[in-house]
């Protein structure tokens, strides 16, 4: 293949190429490998380019034996750093209408993106496996005991079935948010088209949260603008979305004995280019460290883990509600400092 035939097959190829010849210099490069390696490539030597010795062998291996390899690199630019997988195929390159002479073909594919969520899929079914083998074991340690030394006590009894019933309780908690967070998911591409009154919503989600108000001794109050509130969306989604963060409100940041939804309408909400509601859940609790907040919309992810699992928490909640929020163009900002409670807050666009 002569270089005037190579160099319009390389500009056409999607991921970034270069031909290295037999003094293992670049005589080649397209778009997207100056985009990755920086420009003026022709002429240089390949090793400094690309100083990576597993490479470099299989470089030597296509231009010595003809032998095509792939490598697995990390590769580091000015903008990020990626995981490549980089392909070495030997070439025969023609300069001049005679024979062919040997060269290498070096392709670099990203795949950043395929590792990450390989990684993440192996956290999630670690995290999942950990969090239902707790309830598991205790289920099966109680059942053997009232099988055993506990089958003519029936306090102890009374007492292992509370503890079984609570452990079930939590799984089935766990399997629904995984359910709940799985069909989310699906759906986040898909934006709603029912409008629906914002403040109807708050309504139904404080009145349903009321009893595990009063029995945390914690006062919700609603201020604000009263409604209507007309958004695009997803009521039963929205539910879910403040009940998650008023019931969190009550249960982790109730100690100052009151919790307050306020409602704000912005005029011009400059991300969403319009008119949107601000929905502030805050509490006057004992707040979250600073260095917390990124991480608290991550699966399984607890500040407290020990709190969160008494509580009943199953460390999902926030990913749902980061997921509803974005699949209704809205965001979700959280704001806390130690000691002085939090304020979690959803901006929708207007309808």
């Amino acid at each position: 293949m002569s270089m005037a035939t190579i160099l319009p097959v390389l500009e056409a190829v999607p991921l970034p190429v270069l031909v290295v010849d037999a003094r293992e210099k670049i005589v080649a490069a397209n778009r997207g490998a100056q985009a990755l390696l920086g420009t003026g490539l022709e002429g240089r030597p390949f090793v400094t380019v690309l100083r990576q010795p597993a490479l470099n062998e299989a470089l030597e291996r296509a231009l010595r034996a003809q032998a095509s390899d792939r490598v697995r690199l990390r590769l580091s630019s000015p903008e990020r750093e990626m995981v490549a997988l980089v392909s070495v195929a030997p070439i025969a390159l023609d300069e001049s209408g005679g024979p062919g002479k040997v060269a290498a073909l070096i392709s670099i594919e990203d795949i950043t993106a395929t590792e990450e969520a390989e990684a993440m899929r192996r956290d999630f079914v670690a995290n999942v496996s950990h969090e239902l083998r707790t309830p598991l074991t205790a289920l099966i340690g109680f059942v053997e005991t009232l099988r055993g030394a506990a089958k003519d006590d029936p306090v102890a009894r009374d007492r292992f079935l509370t503890i079984m019933a609570r452990e079930a309780g939590r799984m089935n908690r766990l399997v629904g948010d995984l359910l709940s967070l799985s069909r989310v998911e699906a759906e986040e591409r898909r934006r709603p088209t029912a409008q629906v009154d914002l403040a109807n919503v708050l309504r139904g989600a404080i009145q349903t949260l009321q009893p595990v108000a009063e029995t945390a001794k914690v006062q919700i109050k609603r201020e604000g603008e009263p409604g209507p509130l007309r958004v695009t969306g997803d009521a039963d989604q929205l539910t879910q979305v403040f009940s998650n963060l008023i019931e969190n409100a009550v249960k982790y940041g109730g100690a100052g004995g009151e919790v307050r939804v306020v409602v704000e309408k912005i005029a011009h909400e400059p991300v969403q280019r319009g008119p949107a509601y601000r929905v502030d859940v805050i509490d006057s609790g004992e707040g979250i460290d600073p260095i917390h907040i990124p991480r608290l919309t991550e699966r399984f992810y607890r500040v407290d883990t020990h709190r969160s699992r008494e509580q009943g928490g199953t460390g999902l909640g926030l990913a749902i509600v980061k997921h509803i929020v974005a699949r209704h163009r809205g965001r979700l900002k959280i704001e806390s400092e130690k000691g002085k409670g939090s304020r979690f807050s959803v901006i929708l666009p207007a309808a």
